[in-house]
């Protein structure tokens, strides 16, 4: 059973993005929320979660499983698109009206797993 194109590139940008939170984990841990415990966990459980989910999406057994788990992630980290959006400080230097162009996003990307679920 082959998968659609638009899941391989959903996949790769959960990867990629999760790679990211051990390439770069200072831009992870400016953005989480100091009421938070334990910012540098938080940031590897994440980063984990997002790569294990993009590789589950690339398996017709697993991509319901992986879209639940990114759906359920999202929710969790809005609290962190929320605190990036009212705190300059952590802005990661990106405008507020960028930063405010995230919030809605988190809808569309639910969306986008929910059609894999």
């Amino acid at each position: 059973m082959s998968l659609p194109w638009h899941l391989y590139l959903m996949s790769s940008l959960y990867i990629i993005a999760g790679i990211n939170h051990f390439r770069v984990p200072r831009l992870y841990l400016k953005i989480i929320p100091p009421y938070l415990p334990n910012p540098r966990l938080l940031n590897y459980i994440s980063g984990i979660a997002e790569i294990v989910s993009g590789i589950l999406l690339c398996f017709p057994e697993t991509k319901s499983f992986a879209a639940w788990g990114i759906i359920v992630l999202l929710f969790a980290v809005f609290p962190v698109n929320l605190y990036m959006y009212l705190n300059d400080k952590a802005s990661l230097g990106l405008s507020k009206w960028v930063r405010f162009i995230r919030l809605p996003l988190q809808i569309i990307l639910i969306y986008w797993s929910y059609n894999y679920t």
